[in-house]
């Protein structure tokens, strides 16, 4: 993507860090989505190169028809691309948050001590090319983190959030039998 567009994105994330003297929030893992949303915006594109050479073949009237076809596809296949790569989800030392949208900004949050369960969804297509899907259960139960779909190497991410929770002490370590 164009750098300028991810400076824009990475200063959303950086902007909404928690930088106080009594706790320094520090980015652990920041996901953007997996490759595989952007296949139909490039198939779109596509598309739209093939009804460009075809618009040179034609007469007028359907090249017209066909000029438009190809804006509209473009603008969508765009927009589409930019929304999914304005998608951030960050897991921090403290929480984790998502932050959405392109002209506005949608930001969702939970700290760490609150959630309970994590499941992770592979389909088949998820298990060859290495993304899944995470759903978050929390204590509060409806909440804008509850789905985040496509994330890519979803089995590392999970023992990451796993791990800092754990280590965060959020969570009692383990008790295992004990010897004597």
């Amino acid at each position: 993507m164009i750098p300028w567009l991810r400076g824009i994105r990475d200063a959303r994330v950086r902007r909404r860090l928690l930088r106080d003297e009594d706790a320094r929030e520090d980015i652990v893992d920041e996901v953007h989505h997996h490759w595989i949303v952007h296949v139909f915006p490039a198939l779109e594109a596509s598309v739209c190169v093939g009804l460009l050479w075809l618009m040179l073949y034609s007469s007028v009237e359907v090249g017209w028809l066909l000029l438009v076809v190809v804006a509209v596809l473009a603008a969508h296949a765009s927009w589409q691309a930019l929304v999914q790569f304005m998608d951030v989800f960050v897991i921090t030392n403290m929480r984790v948050f998502r932050v959405t949208g392109v002209f506005s900004s949608k930001h969702a949050t939970t700290p760490l001590s609150r959630i309970l369960d994590i499941t992770v969804e592979q389909p088949f297509l998820g298990l060859v090319l290495g993304y899944g899907h995470f759903t978050f259960e929390s204590a509060a139960q409806e909440q804008g983190l509850r789905d985040i779909r496509f994330v890519g190497r979803p089995l590392q991410r999970d023992l990451v959030i796993q791990r800092h929770v754990q280590r965060s002490g959020f969570r009692g370590p383990r008790s295992g039998p004990r010897g004597s």
